[in-house]
C-alpha cells in the first residue's frame, strides 16, 4: 500500500504534499528534524491521507495535488 498525504506546519501553516508506504514513520522523521527541507517547519501534522494499491497511482496523485496547490481544487481537498 502507498499513501498520499498532506502535511501542515503548525508553526507556519504551510502545506506539504508527499507519498510514502509508511506515512506515520515519515511524520516522526520530519518532526524529529531528520528532513532538512522541513526542519524549520516543525511541528507538522497529517491533515489529509489517501490510500493507493500501486506506487504509480500514488505518484500520479501526488503530482496532481502539487499541480493545483493553493488553488480552489487544493482548498476543496484540504477543507472538505
Amino acid at each position: 500500500m502507498y499513501f498520499v498525504y498532506i502535511l501542515q506546519s503548525k508553526k507556519t501553516g504551510k502545506y506539504y504534499t508527499e507519498f510514502s508506504n509508511d506515512p506515520m514513520r515519515r511524520l516522526v522523521e520530519h518532526n524529529a528534524g531528520r528532513t532538512k527541507s522541513l526542519r524549520n517547519q516543525i511541528p507538522l501534522e497529517i491533515i489529509k491521507i489517501e490510500e493507493y494499491a500501486f506506487y504509480e497511482e500514488a505518484r500520479a496523485r501526488e503530482r496532481q495535488i502539487k499541480r493545483f496547490k493553493s488553488g480552489e481544487a487544493f482548498k476543496k481537498l484540504v477543507c472538505g
